[in-house]
């Protein structure tokens, strides 16, 4: 939200998925279905009915997965549909009952963004248990940029059973990208260099090592040149980056144990100690 990046937040449940399976007759092909149709998205309906076949699932049970794949309406209406569908299957009621919990406290506390039950939202099956979440950037072509969901399990292969747990990730890899993709990035996300010291050599640097720490400790961007190279080119590197000011510490200056700072913008020069500096800089 406070990046401005319009999301979708899907919703579904395990239970829910074990359930579909288990009314079509395939309980034991349950990750086969659901890996197969949370590609829908992606493939489109031909190409996941073709992966279902391809799985070994009959015919009869790939039509009547049809209605529970293409699911429309609001949240309600959809679980409502889903309540008559898996009426048989106390897993799936299970599901049911768990999401309508959630939406239902969702109503008193309101949410900022769009939020959708999704039937084909499935995750890593291996490990959920129950509630499975994913969040969808709008206005870009990316998968989830989040997700996560509840397991009961998940610590008994450490060792410590009987801890129920949700967890959810951000992508911020893929984030990155979606900033980079709308051009939200935030200009001032990053603190840029606030002063450049010229580099005029290793007896210099000597002396301007430790003032750069004194700096850097009151929270200034502070770097020095790299190479002893000419000014002209020193002053061009602080000019490109866009560094305001740039700190010169010559003969002069060690002897009288100043600073000389200049303004990049006014080209403004001033003769200062380190604790004027850091007053002005900070």
């Amino acid at each position: 939200s406070r990046f401005g990046i319009r999301v979708s937040i899907k919703l579904n449940n395990r239970k829910i998925l074990s359930g579909i399976a288990e009314i079509i007759g395939e309980a034991e092909k349950i990750t086969d279905i659901t890996v197969a149709i949370d590609k829908l998205d992606k493939i489109g309906l031909e190409k996941v009915n073709e992966e279902l076949a391809s799985k070994g699932i009959p015919q009869k049970a790939i039509e009547q997965l049809q209605p529970i794949i293409l699911l429309q309406g609001t949240n309600e209406e959809k679980l409502n549909t889903l309540k008559t569908v898996l009426k048989d299957s106390e897993t799936g009621i299970q599901g049911v009952n768990e999401l309508e919990y959630i939406l239902n406290k969702l109503k008193i506390v309101g949410i900022r963004c769009e939020l959708e039950l999704d039937l084909t939202l499935a995750r890593g099956l291996n490990y959920y248990t129950g509630a499975i979440i994913e969040v969808k950037a709008l206005d870009v072509q990316i998968g989830s940029i989040t997700g996560g969901g509840r397991y009961d399990n998940l610590t008994g292969i450490f060792g410590l059973s009987g801890v129920s747990g949700v967890g959810i990730s951000f992508g911020a890899d893929r984030i990155f990208d979606v900033l980079n993709q709308l051009d939200l990035y935030p200009k001032d996300s990053i603190q840029n260099t606030q002063v450049l010291f010229v580099n005029f050599g290793e007896k210099e640097e000597a002396h301007i090592l430790p003032l750069i720490l004194k700096m850097r400790q009151e929270g200034i961007s502070t770097e020095i040149f790299p190479e002893s190279a000419k000014m002209k080119k020193q002053m061009s590197y602080a000019d490109s980056n866009k560094i305001p000011y740039v700190a010169i510490v010559g003969e002069n200056e060690i002897n009288e144990n100043k600073i000389t700072l200049k303004d990049m913008t006014s080209g403004e020069q001033k003769s200062l100690t380190l604790e004027e500096c850091i007053s002005i800089l900070s």
